[in-house]
C-alpha cells in the first residue's frame, strides 16, 4: 500500500512537470511568433491611412509593417522594406538612441526614374517592437524659393540692363552734341531703351495685380469672337512686316464671363509669341471650340517648338526657352507668366502642346457661363462700379432738370 501511494504521487509529480514544461513551450513558441510577427495596433494603421506625408511602421529589423498611401509612390517604401539607404541609416539610429535628428535628404522617386524630391525624414522607436520613420516632401517648397530667388535676381538684371544703356547713351549724348546726326542716332536709342523699360514695369505690375488674391477685375458678359477680332487687329501690323499670316476659325457666338481687357492682353501675348518665333511665310492659327461647358482658344504656330525640359518652365517669370532669340525679339519673359495668372483668374487653365521641329498649340480653357468651382471669384471693379453709379446719378439729376424746364 505505501509503494503504491508513492508510485501514484511520483505519477502525479511527473504529469504536472510534463504539463508545466508542455505549457512554457506553447507559451515560448508564442512569444517567439509574437516577436518575428509583431502586430501594429488598429489605431496606428488606421492614422497612417489618412496622413498626407509618407509615414513607414517598421520591426527591430527593418521589416515594413504598415505604411501610407503616400509613402509608396514617394518612393519610400519598396516592398517591404525602406528603399532609400538615408532612411535605414535613420532606422538605426532610432533603435539605438530612441530617436534620429531631422535630415534633409533627396531621394528618387523609383529605380526606373530619375525624378527626384526633396525631403526631411526622421525616425523614432516607439516601443521595443516597432520603429516609425515620417518623411515630409518639400519639393515645392524649395521651387517656390527658387522662383522668389530667380524673379529677384531676374528683375534686378532686366532692369538694370536699360537703365545702364540710358545712361551711357546720356553721357554719349553730351559728347555728341554738336553733330545732329549722333544726337538723333541716340535719341533715338534712348527713346528705345526707355520703351522697354516702361514696357518690363507694366508688365511686372500687371503680373503682381494678377497675383494679388484681392485683385478686382471688371466682369461683364464678353463675346469670345470680340476678344479674338481686337487681338487679331492689334497684331496685322507685326504680323505682315514678319510675312505671318494670322488665320481665324472655329465656332462663332460663343460668350464667357469675364474681364474683356484681361482676356485680350492673354491672348494677345499667345499670338504676339506666336508671330515671333514664326518662321517666314507661315501661318498663325486662332481657333475657337466649345467643349461641353468648357471654351477653348487655340493659338498654333509653325514655328521651332518648345523641348520638353523648357515646356516644364516655361511659364515661369522671367524664364525664356531661346535666350538668343528672346533678346533680339524683345521679350521679357513675362508674357506666358502673365497669361497664366490672367486665365487662372477666370477659373481657367493654360494647355501647351509642343513639339521640336512642328510648332507649338496653347490652348485657353475657359468655363462656360461663370467661374469653375474652386476658382478664385471675380468681382467688379470698385472704382469702375462708383464710376457707372455716378455717372447713373448724372443722368437721372439731368432729366429731371429737363423735365422742370419743360
Amino acid at each position: 500500500m505505501p509503494g503504491s501511494l508513492l508510485a501514484m504521487f511520483v505519477g502525479i509529480a511527473i504529469g504536472t512537470l510534463v504539463t508545466l514544461v508542455i505549457v512554457g513551450a506553447f507559451q515560448l513558441r508564442d512569444r517567439a511568433m509574437r516577436s518575428a510577427n509583431p502586430q501594429v495596433p488598429a489605431a496606428v494603421t488606421s492614422m497612417l491611412d489618412v496622413l498626407e506625408d509618407a509615414a513607414v511602421v517598421t520591426d527591430a529589423s527593418g521589416i515594413v509593417l504598415a505604411a501610407s498611401p503616400s509613402s509608396r509612390w514617394l518612393g519610400v517604401v519598396a516592398g517591404r522594406r525602406l528603399a532609400q539607404e538615408e532612411l535605414r541609416g535613420l532606422m538605426k539610429l532610432a533603435r539605438q538612441n530612441g530617436r534620429s535628428p531631422a535630415q534633409t535628404m533627396r531621394i528618387r522617386v523609383s529605380r526606373v526614374s530619375s525624378d527626384t524630391r526633396l525631403v526631411i525624414g526622421r525616425a523614432a522607436a516607439i516601443s521595443d517592437e516597432f520603429i516609425a520613420i515620417f518623411v515630409r516632401d518639400i519639393s515645392e517648397q524649395e521651387r517656390v524659393q527658387q522662383m522668389r530667388q530667380d524673379f529677384i535676381q531676374n528683375t534686378s538684371h532686366e532692369l538694370k540692363t536699360p537703365v545702364g544703356a540710358i545712361g551711357l547713351l546720356a553721357e554719349a549724348l553730351v559728347v555728341a552734341a554738336d553733330d545732329p546726326d549722333q544726337v538723333r542716332h541716340f535719341s533715338e536709342r534712348v527713346s528705345a531703351e526707355a520703351d522697354r523699360l516702361g514696357q518690363l514695369t507694366a508688365r511686372i505690375m500687371n503680373l503682381s495685380r494678377l497675383q494679388a488674391a484681392d485683385e478686382l477685375l471688371d466682369v461683364s458678359d464678353v463675346s469670345v469672337d470680340e476678344i479674338v477680332a481686337r487681338t487679331v487687329d492689334a497684331h496685322q501690323t507685326t504680323a505682315r512686316a514678319a510675312d505671318v499670316e494670322l488665320v481665324t476659325g472655329g465656332e462663332t457666338g460663343i460668350r464667357v464671363h469675364g474681364d474683356a481687357r484681361v482676356l485680350v492682353e492673354a491672348l494677345s501675348n499667345l499670338v504676339s509669341n506666336a508671330i515671333a518665333y514664326s518662321p517666314e511665310g507661315s501661318h498663325v492659327g486662332i481657333g475657337v471650340k466649345q467643349d461641353e461647358d468648357i471654351v477653348e482658344i487655340a493659338v498654333t504656330d509653325q514655328g521651332l517648338g518648345i523641348s520638353e525640359a523648357d515646356q516644364k518652365r516655361i511659364f515661369e517669370r522671367f524664364y525664356r526657352a531661346d535666350q538668343a532669340r528672346s533678346r533680339h525679339t524683345g521679350g521679357t519673359g513675362l508674357g506666358l507668366s502673365i497669361v497664366k495668372h490672367a486665365i487662372q483668374r477666370h477659373g481657367g487653365e493654360v494647355r501647351l502642346w509642343s513639339r521640336e521641329g512642328q510648332g507649338s498649340t496653347f490652348t485657353i480653357r475657359l468655363p462656360l457661363g461663370g467661374p469653375l468651382t474652386g476658382a478664385v471669384p471675380l468681382k467688379l471693379d470698385k472704382k469702375s462700379k462708383k464710376q457707372r453709379e455716378k455717372k447713373k446719378r448724372a443722368a437721372e439729376r439731368a432729366a429731371k432738370r429737363k423735365e422742370s424746364s419743360a
